[in-house]
């Protein structure tokens, strides 16, 4: 039902309300703000969006989203490839990077094993995820996966096809809480648990 603002207006705040963590009410506020401060907000956000658009891709390395076929990430010498971290999607990338603790490289797995939804094995990254942790240069590979029941039986999954590389597979520890989602804690938590990683099996 309309407020009263125009069919545009309207179509800006139902697309803003499908955005995770806004409603109808949040989408309206926020686009009434962006209105009002409109050289400020709309029109640099506008433009952005534009940009990011056109240049936005996926990381052929590790599935990161970036401005570039390699992310700055995977681009960076410094960046220790001994270390390989697996995450459920790019906003647990995003979540373990915001710590600055991390040193390594990233695999994004694309979801998690669920029963209930449907995703199996095959329908997430882990031919590639086998194929880096069997090359010389990685020596751990480290399980970043939320502790919900998807996220356990997918790190027990990615443990028993890692058995036979000859490389270590440790998972975070302290910290993360039953239930927890890496995008949702803090960087702190994210650190200590990265810290107090243990190997699995």
């Amino acid at each position: 039902m309309s407020d009263g603002a125009g069919k545009e207006i309207e179509r800006l705040i139902d697309l803003m309300a499908r955005l995770p963590g806004l409603g109808p009410r949040s989408a309206r506020r926020a686009v009434l703000a962006m209105i009002q401060k409109r050289s400020l907000m709309l029109e640099p956000l506008a433009q952005a969006l534009t940009d990011v658009s056109a240049t936005a891709r996926e990381c052929v390395e590790c599935g990161n989203i970036g401005t570039s076929d390699i992310c700055a990430i995977c681009a960076d010498p410094r960046r220790d490839p001994g270390l390989l971290c697996v995450v459920e999607d790019v906003s647990d990338l995003w979540a373990m990077e915001r710590t600055g603790v991390f040193a390594g490289r990233y695999h994004v797995l694309g979801g998690v094993l669920s029963a209930l939804d449907g995703t199996g094995p095959e329908d997430l990254r882990l031919p590639r995820l086998v194929a880096l942790a069997g090359s010389v240069d990685v020596r751990e590979v480290i399980l970043a996966l939320g502790t919900t029941v998807d996220g356990q039986t997918t790190a027990h999954y990615i443990a028993e096809a890692l058995a036979g590389c000859s490389v270590a597979v440790s998972s975070l520890a302290q910290g993360v809480p039953v239930g927890g989602e890496l995008d949702y804690l803090d960087d702190g938590t994210i650190s200590a648990a990265l810290r107090a990683r243990r190997v699995m099996g």
